[in-house]
């Protein structure tokens, strides 16, 4: 883990080389001057760092490094900017139903029969999800061992461009007071701060609904020093092998849209850099495509080994996510995530809402169905919702609703990634074992009776039809193809049976390049020099109740600490 107190001298130098290195100007969105397709990329390229792609961490990484060095940013899809499926919140479902080849949103779907995404866009997984903005807490932060006074300033630096109050209307307000209602205290208002309680967190999207990515952290990077090469495919990280000594990488080879390879080579220099942040899926894979993994699988896939490294692609996780349907009498605004209650046994609820269109649902189970390779019988949705209670001519199309989920935390589970094949465009197969863990599956039976006296409460009761129960809600639940997991009768009468039948994602998978197993405290990863891994892949747990804001801190973070390190050397 990283020293929690990093050397003043190296803070002072830091400090200086930031503020002497600030450009004259920064650029606002779209970057039209270092942003650019990456079939204009010379054949060859050289760059003091180079980052493996531009999400989540891979933005603020790029930005901050910019500041005092030349960088190369990478990234395989396109810019999120102009497209209103990302920009407006009401284009949320609407992009992840998006099953086409140049998606921003890369289906997949894990062994365990779990529908997920992976984000294929500048800016990552944040130009995708549903934009809840939370720090983690002060002991996840001392586990990890980062510095807390750093760690505070790297939030600070990325909330100033990206972080939002929300405005709370009425279906979250009868949320947060049905949480209230029934225990989960005490009500910490608004804050960023992970505190056990119900709180409003921080979203993305400002107050007008445009969502703000990490990639508006490239604001922050000096233009003349930065360089984005977008529809650029990494297809692996060359090294450098000399004598006794450690593989060294010093490049990467990446293709363009049109099919043209290119080089991009390090600068002459022992503080130069690959880095590597694309994400949970992508960089395990990429390690395992460059010869670093575990050797039963680089054989299969004759890829040349570089390093044995058996841990590549182990601890994947995946957050489950649990939830209730909940029809509405009254209009709902459109809301994503704002309201949580984090609970004393670790699982968070949570609630989105917004008119439904029951055509589009149609479309989607369809494009799914396709993409999973099944028959449309088992992803029928009814023409018509019936839910005991509720006159079927009141749910018509396009209806009011909500959603009220529990997320369990942690969590326990683990699982293993593989490759499929040597395409980099191709998802590797994905195994999280849900619930395998069975403190993950209690976590979640306590967080879904919670979802249901919070739809039992009298708080909530302007949003529940009268005559419907939450028992009622959650056995139509068990109707809608949420997954491809096999249905059991006792689904209805047992919470654990529930549980495993309705398992979703929430998106929040990490794991793969863990800390301590294929990376050191510092990122680098094990048995090799010049690489390291600055992402969410690297986390043994998902941070607090949603992971991008840490994710983004990560990356202003390690820039930070790598700048540090860089000038130190410089002087030494």
């Amino acid at each position: 883990m990283l020293s929690s107190s990093w050397n003043l001298s190296i803070f002072s130098s830091l400090f200086g080389i930031l503020i002497l290195c600030i450009p004259c100007f920064s650029e606002k969105a779209p970057y039209y001057t270092f942003a650019r397709d990456a079939t204009s990329a010379p054949e060859v390229v050289f760059f003091d760092y180079i980052v493996i792609g531009g999400g989540t961490s891979g933005c603020a990484l790029a930005a901050t490094l910019s500041q005092a060095s030349n960088v190369l940013l990478l990234e395989r899809g396109g810019l999120p900017y102009g497209n209103p499926n990302i920009t407006n919140i009401n284009g949320f479902t609407r992009n992840l139903a998006d099953t086409s080849p140049s998606s921003p949103s890369q289906l997949f779907i894990s062994t365990d029969g779990v529908f997920n995404h992976r984000a294929r866009v500048l800016g990552g997984g944040s130009a995708i999800n549903a934009g809840f903005f939370s720090r983690a807490s002060n002991e996840y932060v001392k586990r990890m061992g980062w510095n807390p006074e750093v760690v505070n300033d790297s939030y600070e630096w990325v909330e100033k461009k990206v972080a939002f109050r929300p405005q709370i209307n009425q279906w979250q307000s009868a949320v947060r007071n049905g949480l209230l209602e029934v225990g989960v205290r005490p009500y910490n208002g608004f804050t960023y701060e992970h505190l056990d309680g119900t709180k409003v967190g921080g979203s993305i999207f400002d107050q007008q609904g445009h969502r703000h990515t990490a990639a508006d952290l490239l604001e922050y990077a000096d233009p003349i020093k930065i360089s984005v090469y977008l529809y650029a495919t990494v297809e692996q990280i060359v090294f450098r092998t000399r004598g006794g000594r450690k593989p060294r990488a010093y490049g990467v080879r990446f293709q363009d849209s049109e099919g043209n390879s290119h080089l991009a080579f390090l600068n002459r220099g022992s503080k130069n850099e690959v880095l590597l942040s694309a994400g949970a899926l992508g960089s395990p894979q990429m390690l395992m495509l460059s010869g670093i993994g575990p050797i039963r699988q680089l054989n299969a896939h004759e890829i040349n080994v570089l390093v044995d490294q058996p841990m590549v692609g182990m601890g994947m996780s995946d957050n489950p996510m649990n939830a209730v349907f909940v029809p509405s009498p009254n209009p709902v605004e459109v809301s994503l995530i704002q309201v949580v209650g984090i609970t004393g046994f670790k699982s968070y609820i949570e609630a989105a809402s917004g008119p439904l269109e029951l055509d589009w649902m149609h479309r989607m189970a369809h494009d799914f169905a396709r993409v999973a390779n099944q028959t449309m019988d088992s992803f029928k949705i009814p023409s018509v919702i019936t839910i005991p209670g509720i006159n079927p001519h009141l749910l018509h199309s396009p209806m009011q609703a909500g959603l009220i989920l529990e997320k369990v935390a942690g969590p326990y589970s683990t699982g293993f990634l593989e490759l499929t094949s040597k395409d980099p465009n191709e998802n590797p197969v994905v195994t999280f074992n849900y619930f395998k863990d069975a403190r993950d599956l209690q976590r979640c039976v306590h967080g879904m009776r919670t979802v249901a006296e919070v739809i039992d409460s009298t708080s909530f009761s302007n949003f529940r039809y009268p005559l419907t129960t939450s028992q009622a809600l959650m056995n139509t639940m068990l109707t809608f193809p949420l997954n491809l997991r096999p249905k059991h009768l006792t689904a209805s009468v047992s919470f654990e049976q529930f549980c495993i039948d309705t398992v979703m994602t929430i998106w929040h998978y990490h794991g793969g390049c863990q800390v301590g197993k294929v990376v050191d405290g510092d990122y680098k990863v094990f048995g090799v020099d010049g690489l390291r891994v600055i992402d969410g892949s690297t986390f043994i747990e998902s941070p607090g109740t949603n992971p991008q804001a840490t994710v983004m801190m990560l990356g202003r973070y390690m820039g930070q600490k790598i700048l540090g390190d860089r000038l130190a050397g410089r002087r030494n």
